[in-house]
């Protein structure tokens, strides 16, 4: 470790890393207690974390700064009856990415325990906070005992992370953020990994998305990603898989937090579009696979489908929302048949429809550019630019019509949500760009999920 008459020399640790060299054990072991107990300066760590963007780290760098992030606070202990029970996912982010919402619920219907520890979004991604928050009285913030307490009752919770657990990366990562280094592999890895590490985790399923509307562009440095968790999380315990997931267009048809809200609901009701229930039962069905209590990996997808059709998915999810605040009969109304909700849940103040205004002949939709949805939503409230900004839950974007949908001049394809009384001339430009059209022989329908990638044990 890198000393001076007993105390951490910051600046040799900066410069070994900015050079090349490689930190040992005892050397991240100083940098992160440094960064928790506030001795370090926020310019050192942004050097350092800028010295790891540029030169990496080696697998035993990545593991020992991953272990101390989750040492950094507290680690949750579960009862022993529940040592292969205990899972989660995490989704890399993306548009109209409701998938948690579900799939809490179902693995609980399948037995599972799932303390599933979010995060809010930012810039063009969705938080599974946020949408949460959008229904009334639901509580983000539960305490340790809380959380074991609703697991023991319903089997799933969707919490915020609490303030001792990994402290070191709540630090880390508001300054990745400022210092351009969020797409760090490592860095990625010991944020993801550190956070699930700490759950107590028997199993975890990472979604790793790649497209015009994820973190990483192209399949292969979404793989690159994939491999360096699934690596890590096992190295501490965990059986960890990856299912890389096709992001260019929105999953289901809402984008925006009520509305994503809604469109689970529908989906735990036995109602979910293709694509999103293609997530939902291919993230389950892997964790009921990994944690063994599925043989196969089609069977755990069987279960997952079938506790979504037959109502025990949704009678967990509205457990849960009692359990976390929200009323009872905010809850029974939300979870019952045909219930029109924006009579619980306000609608945007305006409405806007765009038509299709090209071409007189009718023609197939072949892609919706899921990330220029996104940021015009978040021009108009949906998003946050920085950590800590409010944001409009109403605001969203409903798809009325689907990829391979054949289209007629001057139908309507999509239903924007806003409190403004105007979208501007170039809101309105950029929506109809979102829209490619073009001949039946031309489209070739894609599945979202491109590949597996299990445990080693596995």
């Amino acid at each position: 470790m890198s000393e001076t008459g007993g105390a951490l020399n910051v600046q040799e640790l900066i410069r070994k890393k900015r050079d090349g060299e490689q930190l040992d054990a005892h050397d991240i072991r100083a940098f992160i207690r440094g960064v928790t107990s506030a001795t370090i300066q926020e310019s050192q760590i942004g050097a350092m974390l800028m010295a790891i963007w540029q030169k990496g780290m080696v697998a035993e760098e990545t593991t020992a700064l991953t272990k101390e992030m989750m040492m950094s606070g507290n680690i949750f202990h579960w009862p022993q009856e529940w040592a292969r029970l205990v899972v989660d996912k995490h989704s890399t982010g993306g548009v109209g990415d409701k998938v948690s919402l579900p799939l809490a619920p179902a693995l609980a219907a399948c037995g599972c325990k799932v303390p599933m520890i979010s995060g809010r979004g930012l810039a063009h991604t969705g938080g599974t906070l946020d949408k949460l928050e959008s229904i009334p009285g639901f509580n983000i913030q539960q305490s340790v005992d809380q959380i074991r307490q609703i697991l023991k009752d319903v089997g799933c919770c969707i919490v915020g992370q609490t303030e001792n657990l990994v402290p070191a990366d709540r630090i880390l990562y508001a300054l990745r953020d400022a210092t351009a280094t969020v797409d760090s592999v490592p860095l990625i890895t010991g944020s993801i990994i550190a956070k699930k590490g700490a759950e107590g985790l028997c199993a975890l399923v990472l979604d790793v998305k790649y497209g015009r509307a994820a973190l990483y562009k192209d399949f292969n440095s979404a793989r690159n990603l994939a491999q360096s968790l699934i690596t890590m999380g096992n190295s501490l315990g965990m059986k960890t898989g990856a299912v890389l997931t096709r992001m260019d267009t929105p999953i289901g048809r809402c984008i925006g937090n009520t509305l994503e809200v809604f469109e689970a609901l529908e989906c735990l009701k036995g109602r979910a579009t293709d694509d999103l229930k293609e997530l939902v039962t291919s993230l389950g069905g892997y964790l009921l696979w990994m944690s063994g209590r599925s043989p196969t990996l089609q069977t755990g997808q069987e279960e997952i489908s079938r506790v979504l059709t037959n109502g025990e998915a949704l009678h967990k999810f509205q457990a849960m929302l009692e359990a976390q605040g929200v009323s009872k009969d905010t809850a029974q109304a939300l979870c019952s048949e045909n219930i029109d909700y924006f009579n619980l849940i306000p609608r945007a103040e305006y409405q806007t429809e765009f038509e299709r205004c090209t071409l007189s002949f009718p023609g197939t939709v072949l892609d919706i550019d899921g990330l220029l949805i996104a940021t015009v939503l978040h021009q108009l409230g949906a998003g946050r630019t920085k950590a800590g900004e409010s944001i409009n839950y109403r605001v969203g974007a409903e798809l009325l019509v689907d990829l391979g949908q054949q289209i007629s001049k001057g139908q309507s394809w999509i239903r924007i949500h806003h409190d403004c009384p105007k979208l501007s001339p170039q809101q309105h430009s950029d929506l109809q760009g979102t829209l490619v059209i073009g001949s039946g022989e031309s489209y070739q329908a894609k599945a979202r999920v491109t590949e597996f990638m299990p445990p080693p044990s596995l």
